[in-house]
């Protein structure tokens, strides 16, 4: 069967097609695509204006850390007045991890959950600064929280260990 023969090398060149596509992937695959695991080197930001914007406008004393060493970078920061006068500023830990404070006069329990990112009470509180503030855990962040000054809720939570966020709560100020 004459037929055959050209069946038989058409399959065959389409298997050694592929597997040279397959090659090439694979090369471009690992040699020209950077692969990179560690976190990505976010940019510092600075935060004077709105923090003095912040502290101008909501209706509780706005945090800020002071003293904090420079390896601690700060990479966003935000001041939304029109929702219980919700403060942000986050920062990169020295270890690659995030550490952010979020004050707000929010409702609380609500406030709490989405600045946590989900995490639930403990019995654990911890002094810090003359302050008692209770351990959250358990959701994407753990977190310190303080009730504070007229009705504003201090949260500060991330990835970071609760040494670094006690560290972030110990240089709170506010003016």
């Amino acid at each position: 069967m004459a037929g055959s023969n050209g069946k038989q090398k058409t399959a065959r060149d389409m298997i050694l097609s592929l597997a040279v596509i397959g090659i090439a992937a694979s090369v471009v695959y690992f040699l020209g695509i950077p692969h990179d695991d560690h976190a990505p080197d976010l940019p510092r930001v600075d935060y004077q204006v709105e923090l003095t914007t912040a502290r101008r406008a909501a209706s509780y004393p706005v945090a800020a850390p002071e003293g904090l060493p420079s390896t601690w970078k700060a990479t966003s920061v935000r001041f939304q007045g029109e929702n219980g006068d919700r403060w942000h500023l986050g920062f990169q830990t020295p270890d690659s991890q995030y550490v952010q404070v979020e004050q707000s006069t929010e409702k609380r329990a609500a406030f709490i959950d989405d600045a946590s990112q989900g995490a639930s009470a403990t019995e654990k509180t911890e002094t810090i600064g003359g302050r008692t503030w209770t351990r959250y855990t358990g959701g994407r962040y753990d977190a310190l929280v303080l009730n504070g000054s007229r009705g504003s809720t201090t949260v500060v939570a991330g990835t970071g260990s609760f040494a670094e966020l006690a560290k972030m709560a110990a240089a709170l100020k506010t003016q």
